[in-house]
């Protein structure tokens, strides 16, 4: 994929986040951290403060434990929408073209907060969890990425 210079290239994940810029042209890329972020998030078992509540039929001796929430995928979700805002903002700072690099489940919370200038200027979203990588692998990694074919922006509204 050609990034051209000025490209913001987002990555993150539930807990992780990196926001770079391409300060090189399209044949070298240069990327470059312009934020970064993370969340502690501990697993589920340890946000929960006890058992499950216990609910009584009110035909029969039937009882049924009530569900216990995901305060750790809950978090991720808050995370992966907080992440949208930082690129939200870096459209608004910025003409250039966005690429988000992002895990399938992140993504989808990302997506659902995304704005017109994102909208307007993604010019790819890539299903990987390239978090816990190096920039210049990162920048590797996305040269030698081919996008789909088809890939259109996001339809603009014209009213």
């Amino acid at each position: 994929m050609k990034l051209a210079k000025g490209t913001i290239v987002i990555v993150a994940d539930g807990a992780r986040m990196m926001l770079l810029r391409n300060d090189g042209n399209a044949v070298n890329p240069d990327l470059k951290v312009i934020g970064q972020d993370s969340l502690k998030n501990p697993p589920n078992r340890e946000q929960l403060s006890d058992a499950p509540g216990i609910s009584f039929s009110s035909q029969g001796p039937e009882r049924s434990a009530y569900e216990q929430p995901d305060r750790h995928q809950e978090r991720e979700d808050k995370f992966a929408a907080a992440v949208t805002q930082v690129l939200i903002q870096a459209a608004r700072d910025n003409d250039a073209d966005l690429v988000v690099v992002a895990p399938a489940g992140s993504l989808g919370v990302m997506r659902q907060h995304y704005d017109a200038a994102i909208k307007e200027r993604l010019i790819a979203e890539i299903d990987k969890d390239y978090t816990g990588l190096p920039v210049d692998e990162i920048t590797g990694l996305l040269v030698r990425h081919e996008p789909r074919a088809a890939y259109t922006r996001f339809p603009v509204p014209t009213d």
